[in-house]
């Protein structure tokens, strides 16, 4: 165990930064949760819960007091804009003498995690996972109203990642020596099809689960009408029917950060399996 420290986590709220919280409590740190809305925040007893908007950094010199570790998150506001606020938070977290730095990485190139990656002043670390098991809860309405997922490309890898790992990850970097200035991409133990997550889901509820290939233009079809922008449906896309090799590659990353395996989807479907049931 090492001594105990204090970590302001940004965007802790999200899917990531909840399991960095997580993960910084049982390892026994004292942690501080940056959020817009503190009313509308439930976090763990013994979390700090402080307001704070990184797109308005000259308001975050109190939360970062006595902080010697930052989780950043590369967008900001209520429309997930990417920060140009960087180098004044780096400013100010360098004056409250933060000595270590997680970012998350935003998919691509971002202007926070540019500015990171230049500061020499702080010993920083970029998280690069790929995708996240929770996505899978995308299908839990379809499961529970007619025991369907509905999908294309059915037969796309993926090298998809716990959550909690991820914050595992962050976790070890804001509080130990060695993983400064180191680019981390962070997977799963195993590759999985379509097909893999959907059995695997459907051992964890108990039930048949049929999975039903889409063409392409269904797919958009499907997507449209749930309200997908169409950026974001030409990114699916690209993505699922063009999985770039990091995103299906498994890394040991996890194993090697935190000393302990990467979580399988199947652990991930038991304790997700309530979300599936009617």
């Amino acid at each position: 165990m090492t001594q105990t420290q204090k970590i302001l986590v940004t965007g802790a709220t999200g899917t990531v930064g909840r399991q960095v919280v997580a993960e910084l409590l049982a390892r026994g740190h004292e942690v501080r949760a940056l959020t817009r809305d503190a009313a509308k925040a439930a976090f763990p007893a013994g979390v700090e819960v402080v307001e704070g908007d990184l797109t308005q950094p000259d308001g975050l010199a109190p939360a970062l007091e006595g902080v010697t570790g930052l989780h950043l998150i590369t967008f900001g506001g209520a429309a997930f804009t990417p920060l140009e606020t960087g180098p004044r938070i780096l400013e100010l977290a360098r004056s409250a003498g933060v000595r270590r730095i997680t970012v998350l990485h935003g998919g691509g190139p971002t202007p926070l995690e540019d500015a990171v990656r230049a500061d020499d002043g702080v010993h920083w670390t970029v998280l690069m996972p790929v995708e996240f098991m929770a996505n899978a809860l995308e299908w839990a309405d379809g499961i529970v109203a007619s025991g369907e997922v509905r999908e294309p490309f059915v037969a796309r890898l993926s090298a998809m990642v716990h959550e909690g790992d991820i914050g595992a990850v962050a976790a070890v970097a804001l509080t130990e020596e060695g993983h400064g200035g180191q680019e981390y991409v962070i997977t799963g133990p195993e590759l999985l099809t379509v097909g893999d997550k959907v059995a695997t889901i459907a051992a964890a509820v108990g039930r048949q689960v049929t999975l039903v290939e889409l063409t392409e233009e269904q797919a958009v079809e499907q997507w449209r009408a749930t309200g997908l922008p169409e950026d974001v449906i030409g990114f699916l896309l690209e993505a699922y029917g063009n999985t770039p090799e990091v995103g299906r590659t498994v890394v040991g990353t996890v194993e090697k950060v935190t000393g302990r395996p990467a979580r399988t989807f199947a652990h991930w479907a038991a304790e997700h399996a309530d979300a599936f049931k009617a």
